[in-house]
């Protein structure tokens, strides 16, 4: 007997639902479609939106198809990378989008599947590939040299004492191999006394966001959207750690300045205007109802803008 679909409830819907579902168009695009909890949310509050889905990873596109597909063609699903929106949006037929939506990280559906290796709470091959990446984590770990080990658990993890956990990463691998997600924690627990989850997650994102290029693919994917939207369009975001939440801010915060000639200059050389207004500054974040109901929304951080 087929057990029924247990979909992931998303994160701030009812926020996302009050930026996105009366923009000034009928056309948006859900950029990180999921599990598709965003996608359903603003389909049924507003009759006349339609709908392009994009997500890289092909298992997230059929099981929000199973969730989304009874509403019709007011929904359409591209598998692909969402630093490439302008070509998808072109190509889906539906127009120019008033509102578009990144809900970035790793969603639930993939944590909660070991065998896709994203998550250190159960024994599985290292992996957490989203859609095409070139690398496994497996065959990162396995070709990588210290000095560069070192520099992406710094750099895209924040990682306490990276060169500790990569001399121990390395040294593992050298002896018997560090093949499974098991395998990988061990090695941090053997460089960090005391090690925390926390500890261990900073180390499993780090290597997860540079074998997926994330950070590169969220500066592309906000630009070209903001550069996709008509006026009056709503850009939200919403981000689980600080990494991504920086680049939201700052690409929120330099578009909507005027002039970025360097102060020294007397007269404006740039001719930069202002793109966007941003409707509060500081970032909403779940209730602590939802954070109650849901522990994965409580390091989420909104943020949106609106292009002039």
């Amino acid at each position: 007997m087929n057990r029924p679909i247990e979909f992931h409830h998303p994160v701030m819907c009812n926020e996302v639902v009050d930026l996105l579902g009366n923009v000034p168009g009928d056309f948006v695009i859900d950029a990180t479609l999921g599990d598709g909890g965003h996608a359903e949310a603003l389909l049924e509050y507003n009759s006349n939106i339609v709908l392009l889905g994009i997500d890289r990873d092909a298992s997230a596109i059929e099981r929000s198809y199973k969730r989304l597909s009874h509403f019709g063609d007011r929904v359409k699903f591209v598998e692909g990378r969402f630093a490439n929106i302008a070509e998808i949006a072109m190509e889906s037929g539906f127009g120019v989008p008033a509102g578009v939506l990144f809900d970035l990280g790793v969603s639930s559906p993939q944590i909660d599947e070991p065998e896709r290796g994203f998550s250190f709470s159960a024994s599985a091959p290292l992996d957490m590939r989203m859609g095409e990446a070139k690398i496994s984590a497996r065959g990162f770990i396995e070709s990588v040299e210290f000095g560069e080990l070192a520099r992406v658990l710094r750099e895209f993890g924040e990682v306490s004492h990276p060169g500790r956990v990569a001399r121990a990463i390395i040294e593992m691998r050298d002896k018997t191999g560090v093949e499974t997600t098991e395998e990988l924690a061990k090695a941090v627990k053997n460089a960090i006394p005391n090690c925390r989850n926390a500890d261990l997650a900073r180390v499993f994102q780090a290597i997860r966001i540079f074998i997926n290029d994330e950070l590169t693919e969220l500066r592309r994917g906000l630009s070209a959207a903001l550069d996709e939207l008509i006026p009056d369009g709503v850009i939200v975001v919403i981000s689980y750690h600080s990494l991504e939440d920086r680049i939201v801010k700052r690409f929120f915060a330099g578009e909507e300045k005027g002039c970025i000639c360097p102060p020294e200059l007397p007269v404006c050389r740039c001719g930069h205007l202002p793109r966007i207004r941003r409707p509060f500054r500081k970032p909403m974040r779940p209730s602590e109802e939802e954070i109650r109901e849901n522990n994965r929304a409580r390091s989420a951080k909104l943020r949106a803008a609106v292009k002039i």
